[in-house]
């Protein structure tokens, strides 16, 4: 029945997650909608998005290695969206201890995709608070065997988004 696809049209929604470095270039990506269909057309949306968007952070030059980007459709709450890349960017810091440079992002796209995972399901916006996604990060990262990933065990991880849910209550 048409029934479940109408009421997908009226929940909130992501068509894509990018994450790119200083030169508008792929860092980690991934696409909820099929309005680019094919690689090239994605590469040029990257490319159209960073380029309108570099103009406006012309005053951050030279700080930041990566540009993070939430992008929804043209009548999709811009404040649901804010708050799906404010909790991408915050989970990301958590997960890399601060260092959210194109480095550690490089060394660690393994926890950037499942940080991605645990956000949006199918362009369906599922969690935004960082301390939550970076939590549930962790514990996938230690399913594969038990030796944690980027090298932050469970405890750590658990520690780091209590400090940071301490910090943003006490502000």
């Amino acid at each position: 029945m048409d029934h479940f696809s109408a009421s997908n049209d009226c929940c909130p929604s992501v068509k894509n997650i990018l994450l790119l470095d200083s030169e508008g270039k792929r860092v980690a990506v991934k696409y909820f909608s099929d309005d680019w269909a094919t690689n090239g057309a994605k590469l040029a949306f990257e490319k159209n998005v960073f380029i309108k968007t570099l103009k406006t952070n012309a005053r951050m030059e030279g700080i930041y290695d990566l540009h993070f980007f939430v992008t929804g459709g043209e009548n999709e709450n811009e404040l649901l969206l804010t708050g799906v890349l404010q909790g991408f960017f915050d989970a990301i810091t958590l997960l890399l201890r601060n260092n959210v440079d194109k480095r550690e992002a490089l060394e660690n796209l393994d926890l950037i995709f499942l940080c991605v995972d645990e956000i949006v399901d199918e362009g369906i916006i599922l969690e935004t608070d960082a301390s939550v996604i970076a939590g549930k990060v962790a514990i996938h990262s230690m399913d594969g065997g038990g030796a944690p990933l980027a090298e932050q065990t469970l405890s750590q991880a658990l520690a780091t988004a209590r400090e940071h849910i301490t910090r943003t209550l006490l502000r």
